[in-house]
């Protein structure tokens, strides 16, 4: 995937989706930042940092993905990802449904993919280094043009959405009990929650998608 370098954006998925929209950009193509001033977090939060932590965002063509990958569930595929990679440098990374990668009690990071025509864009923000938005930090000195080629090499081997699936589904289990997740505008127990195979919860009864 070609990758585009910028010491300094105010949103890697902002600046993606624009040149996407203008066609000045086409997938597969990646932009990573050394700094982000203004990123794009969840229920439209925003995700700043400095250099040593991780932006990026990229565009593929949604059929280039796996076949059985429900979009709605691409924030868990693609944070999954993310999250197996982390955990070869750190123990004690886990993924929360939908797209928040926490490291023990604190979230570090989290995904937010976007489909625009036949393009899924996602990008993603990690705490590596430091804390600069009121999160936690997993404290680790990786280099980001490393990390970025070890994701994008494991994206490319990743076969199925139920390859991803059943390890993420042993995971969802393991920390239910002991967190919530924000669904329709309020904050929900996952505790009783049922993780289905394609990636949504049944709580009280309802199905919930994951599309963040």
């Amino acid at each position: 995937m070609e990758t585009l370098y910028f010491n300094t954006l105010k949103s890697t998925q902002k600046y993606l989706i624009e040149h996407i929209r203008t066609k000045s950009l086409k997938p597969p193509i990646a932009v990573v930042a050394k700094n982000q001033t203004n990123g794009v977090g969840s229920r439209d939060n925003s995700w700043v940092g400095g250099e040593g932590n991780l932006f990026f965002s990229f565009a593929i063509y949604i059929k280039s993905l796996p076949l059985d990958l429900p979009l709605e569930s691409a924030s868990i595929y693609f944070s999954f990802i993310m999250r197996e990679i982390l955990g070869e440098f750190i123990d004690g990374v886990w993924l929360k449904w939908p797209n928040d990668l926490y490291y023990k009690d604190g979230k570090v990071g989290g995904t937010i993919t976007k489909i625009i025509d036949n393009i899924m864009i996602c990008g993603m923000g990690i705490n590596l280094k430091e804390n600069f938005n009121g999160y936690s930090s997993l404290n680790l000195n990786i280099e980001i043009d490393v990390l970025v080629r070890d994701y994008f090499n494991r994206l490319n081997s990743t076969s199925s959405w139920k390859q991803v699936f059943n390890k993420y589904a042993i995971e969802f289990e393991n920390y239910k009990n002991r967190v919530s997740a924000h669904i329709n505008g309020e904050y929900k127990s996952l505790e009783n929650a049922i993780l289905s195979e394609d990636g949504s919860l049944i709580i009280d009864n309802k199905r919930v998608y994951s599309l963040r």
